[in-house]
């Protein structure tokens, strides 16, 4: 069977697409933000290979009708043009209209053109050509990308039958994998509203013979966050200093890839400390922890601690970029239960954890076969 080469940009060109920049802060002001509104994508809200819309910026409607250049249609791939330019997403029907963000560069190819979005999505997510643009990148402390450089990256691809048939086996994996998430979803879902109805509302077993002190159970505390759980500063490790192991790398976006060794040898929590300003994530597993991140680790990593994080208010303390200041996230005040009723809390929600945490290997182990496939199946070693 014959496949075709050429540049994605030859392609993108012929067909009529288009290989652009989000808008630059000349274009788009800080001021323009919105609590609500049309959703600005950047590359800190990119994550395997999704659009997370938790912590997306937003802008007016009229604000984004003045950069509808920069407006996605579904089949659309977004990548970062800086840092983590490994990452992209597929915009998909929930994404329509939303804005190609400042730090973003958006690949739309034509409707009827050479190549299906799916075949390219998958394409870019080859180890070959992510490693073609970091390697084509320019700068030393941090890759860049532009439209010439993305322009230039050679494709190979079938005729559209077979692109057809390449995405339906690729797309079975992921099916798979977002079923998965689904359930992982659910199950944390049940443990968070399980924490908001014992410590945020206070309908704990017992607590009808329980007295309130200053509007707390009778035994609970106040402890500040440095005094139950601080903060330690995550350590840099670049994607080219990985080597292949089942160990997560941890950064302010959640998991973004595996090393051999961890940087914390037992479980703790991850908070995101420059770029998703402090989301909260949980690793069952020893960890690495990279420097946009805090971590803890000590004797009160729990479920419960896990929550009780996510319901701070942690506000952006870094004007220029977004970041998370150590000493004002140590002031914060956590509401602790007595021991019995934390150790309850945390058998209750166990057993839902565990089902999470085989769903999670479940998912990593189809995850290694997709990504064993993936290669053979676009080289055309593998035919469907």
């Amino acid at each position: 069977m014959k496949w075709n080469e050429s540049t994605l940009g030859a392609v993108v060109d012929d067909d009529g697409g288009t290989i652009q920049t989000g808008p630059f802060g000349s274009q788009l002001h800080q001021h323009e933000y919105r609590p609500e509104g049309v959703p600005v994508i950047m590359p800190k809200d990119i994550s395997d290979g999704r659009v997370s819309a938790e912590s997306v910026a937003r802008v007016s409607e009229q604000t984004a009708n003045r950069l509808a250049r920069h407006k996605l249609h579904v089949g659309a791939i977004v990548l970062p043009r800086r840092g983590e330019i490994a990452k992209r997403a597929f915009i998909d029907q929930a994404q329509e209209d939303w804005l190609c963000g400042t730090g973003c560069l958006k690949i739309e190819l034509a409707a009827h053109g050479r190549i299906l979005p799916e075949f390219l999505y998958y394409y870019m997510e080859q180890h070959a050509a992510i490693r073609w643009l970091e390697q084509h990148a320019v700068g030393t402390t941090m890759l860049n990308l532009n439209t010439e450089i993305v322009g230039d990256l050679p494709v190979r691809y079938p005729n559209l039958d077979v692109q057809r048939e390449i995405v339906r086996t690729l797309e079975s994996y992921k099916e798979l994998i977002e079923n998965n998430r689904r359930r992982i979803a659910l199950l944390e879902q049940a443990a968070r509203l399980l924490y908001e109805e014992w410590f945020v509302r206070f309908r704990f077993p017992g607590h009808e013979h329980v007295k309130k002190v200053n509007g707390l159970p009778v035994g609970w505390k106040r402890p500040t966050l440095g005094e139950y759980a601080p903060f330690q500063y995550g350590k840099a490790l670049r994607e080219d200093q990985r080597a292949d192991g089942d160990v997560p790398v941890y950064g302010s976006s959640g998991r973004v890839g595996t090393h051999n060794k961890p940087f914390v040898d037992e479980p703790g929590i991850i908070v995101g400390r420059k770029g998703n300003v402090g989301a909260v994530y949980f690793s069952e597993v020893p960890f690495w922890p990279i420097d946009t991140t805090y971590y803890i680790d000590n004797e009160n990593v729990s479920r419960f601690l896990f929550y009780a994080l996510q319901r701070l208010q942690f506000i952006n303390t870094d004007v220029a970029v977004p970041g998370l200041n150590r000493g004002f996230a140590h002031s914060r005040e956590l509401i602790v239960p007595t021991d019995p009723i934390l150790s309850q809390y945390e058998e209750k929600v166990a057993p839902p954890f565990s089902m999470a945490k085989l769903l999670e290997r479940q998912n990593t182990q189809l995850q290694a076969a997709r990504d064993l496939l993936l290669p053979r199946l676009m080289s055309g070693e593998v035919e469907v």
